[in-house]
């Protein structure tokens, strides 16, 4: 036996017509519904459908299908899970710290992606898959940049209006040009 890669078997459910294939799925999800009364349901409708007898899914073949599905439909919930508890806290922060998070999710997804190549694992993954994410990183570096230089000239606006501000009151309580001055260059940095 070969410990190379190989694409695996393909599998009947792909070849199905789309309606039967949103049949079987909608069953999958449908929990009052056993997997032996889908199976046939789905037979009947392949064989209604005038496929042929070949094209009938088997209970293992079901239940392979069964287990594949519900393991991507656990992942969409764990990520919907990780969103929703991400949004809550972050609900009222600002955006930049939205797109950090969901930066460092790049991030990771590709270190995982390259850990998965060097490991030989590149059954699952497609050229176009590697040159989205390498893409996606690429423009979210950009973002970032971009995010950081408009978050540095926030600051210093603000910074601005806050050294006015300080400038008026302290004027306002009869404090010397002089100190108004050094009030304002404190608050803006300079030496």
């Amino acid at each position: 036996m070969t410990d190379k890669p190989t694409r695996g078997k393909a599998n009947k459910v792909d070849f199905l017509p789309d309606d039967i294939q949103k049949t079987l799925i909608q069953g999958l999800r449908d929990k009052t519904i056993s997997q032996t009364d889908l199976l046939d349901s789905i037979n009947n409708m392949i064989t209604s459908a005038g496929l042929p007898d070949d094209m009938h899914l088997s209970r293992s073949g079901l239940n392979r299908y069964a287990t594949k599905m519900e393991a991507v439909g656990a992942r969409i919930r764990q990520a919907r899970e990780v969103s929703k508890q991400w949004t809550a806290e972050l609900g009222d922060k600002p955006t930049t710290e939205v797109g950090k998070i969901l930066r460092e999710i790049i991030r990771t997804l590709g270190f995982e992606v390259g850990n998965a190549m060097m490991d030989g694992d590149v059954s699952k993954l497609e050229p176009k898959a590697l040159n989205q994410l390498a893409l996606l990183s690429v423009r979210l570096e950009d973002a970032e940049g971009k995010s950081l230089k408009r978050e540095q000239e926030l600051r210093k606006e603000f910074a601005k209006e806050a050294a006015e501000q300080a400038a008026t009151v302290a004027t306002a309580a009869g404090m010397t040009a002089s100190g108004v001055e050094q009030i304002k260059r404190e608050i803006l940095g300079i030496a």
